[in-house]
C-alpha cells in the first residue's frame, strides 16, 4: 500500500531543502574577517591627492557598494573576500563612536573579525623619522591624569600624575602573537621615500632622525591634544614608561579609544595599531616649538605621500596573509612559525 505526503507538507520540504541548498541571502549579516579603519581622507576615495583611506580603497573597495551604518559619519565598504573599511573620523570621541556603531550594526558579523586601525602620526626624533611605519605593541592613553605648569611644581620633576580609576583604560598591551605576525610578514617590506623628506632629515642631529625609514615596533601614545616639542615628547615617553608599556615611538589621537569599544563589545584580541610618521613630535634645534607647528612656507616634512602609500602597502601583507590563511586564522591568533 503507497502512502502519498499532502501537497502542503510537500512543498514545505522541497521549500526547506531549496533554503538550505540555497547561498545566504542578502539580508544575511556580512561576515567580517579584516576590517580597515582610517581617520580621514583628504578628498574623494580614489582619483586625487591621498590621505589615509584612499590606497586601502583602490586596493580592496573599488567595486564595491557603499553601506550606510547610523551612527558613522561615513559608509562602510565591504568586498567579497570579507575584508571592510571605513573612515571614522578623527580624534578618541569621534572614531571610538564610529566603530561602537559599526560593531553593533546587524548588518555585520564582526565575532571573528580582526581590526586594522591605520592613519598617519608623528614621531620622536630619538626613535623615528619620517615614512616610518609602526606596529604598536602598546597603546597608551595621554590624557587620562592630572597636569600643572613646571613652575607650579618641583624644578625639573615631571608634571603629570595618573589619575586613579583609570588603570583598565589607560593601558592596553596588543596581543604579542599578532604583532610578532606582524613584523615577520612585514619587518622587511622597502618602504617608499622621498628627496624633500631626505632633505628635511637632516635638520635634526638624531641619528634615529637622519636614516631611512623602515618598519618597527612600540608604544603608540594616543591623545586629543595634539601635543608638541621636547618637553611634552620626554613626557610622553614619562608616562610610557610609568605604566610599564615600551618606548613611546607614535603619537596619535585615536587608538586606546577604539580599543576599549573593541574590547567591551568583542573581548577579543584581535587589534592592530598601524601608524606611518609624517612629523616629528618637536622641532630641530634651530627652531622653536611654535615655528615648528607653523612653518614658513616650503618648510614642511615633507613624505606625506609616501608614508600613506608605506601603510597600505605593509598593512596589506598583513590583511592578504590572513584573508589566504582564514581557515587557521578565524579561530584565534595561530602560533608563530620558528625562523
Amino acid at each position: 500500500m503507497s502512502f502519498r505526503k499532502p501537497a502542503h507538507l510537500a512543498a514545505a520540504a522541497l521549500s526547506l531543502a531549496l533554503a538550505a541548498a540555497s547561498p545566504a541571502s542578502a539580508d544575511d549579516p556580512v561576515k567580517v574577517k579584516v576590517f580597515i579603519g582610517s581617520m580621514f581622507e583628504i578628498g574623494q576615495n580614489t582619483g586625487d591627492r591621498a590621505g589615509e583611506f584612499q590606497h586601502w580603497y583602490e586596493r580592496y573597495f573599488s567595486q564595491s557598494k557603499p553601506i550606510t551604518v547610523k551612527g558613522a559619519p561615513n559608509p562602510v565598504y565591504c568586498n567579497d573576500d570579507g575584508v571592510c573599511g571605513s573612515v571614522f573620523g578623527m580624534g578618541k570621541v569621534a572614531s571610538s563612536a564610529s566603530v561602537q556603531a559599526i560593531i553593533l550594526n546587524p548588518q555585520f558579523d564582526m565575532s571573528d573579525a580582526y581590526f586594522i586601525v591605520s592613519g598617519v602620526a608623528g614621531t620622536p626624533p630619538e626613535r623615528g623619522t619620517i615614512a616610518d611605519v609602526s606596529w604598536a605593541t602598546w597603546l597608551v592613553d595621554y590624557d587620562l591624569g592630572h597636569r600643572w605648569a613646571p613652575e607650579e611644581g618641583e624644578p625639573g620633576a615631571p608634571t603629570f600624575m595618573p589619575r586613579k580609576g583609570y588603570e583598565k583604560v589607560r593601558l592596553f598591551q596588543l596581543n604579542p602573537d599578532l604583532v610578532g605576525w606582524a613584523m615577520q610578514l612585514t619587518g622587511k617590506a622597502n618602504l617608499k621615500d622621498s628627496e624633500s623628506a631626505r632633505s628635511y632629515r637632516m635638520r635634526y642631529p638624531q641619528e634615529s632622525a637622519r636614516r631611512a625609514p623602515a618598519v618597527k615596533t612600540g608604544t603608540h601614545m594616543t591623545g586629543d591634544t595634539f601635543f608638541h616639542g621636547p618637553g611634552m615628547s620626554a613626557q610622553a615617553q614619562y608616562i610610557a614608561k610609568l605604566y610599564g608599556a615600551d618606548d613611546y615611538i607614535i603619537t596619535e589621537m585615536e587608538v586606546a579609544g577604539i580599543a576599549q569599544v573593541v574590547q567591551r563589545t568583542l573581548g577579543h584580541q584581535r587589534l592592530m595599531s598601524l601608524r606611518g610618521a609624517v612629523n616629528f613630535d618637536q622641532g630641530n634645534p634651530n627652531e622653536t616649538t611654535l615655528q615648528h607647528l607653523d612653518p614658513a612656507p616650503g618648510q614642511t616634512a615633507g613624505g606625506f605621500a609616501e608614508t600613506v602609500d608605506n601603510i597600505a602597502a605593509v598593512g596589506s601583507r598583513m590583511v592578504d596573509h590572513i584573508i589566504s590563511h582564514w581557515s587557521e586564522w578565524k579561530n584565534g591568533v595561530p602560533p608563530l612559525p620558528r625562523q
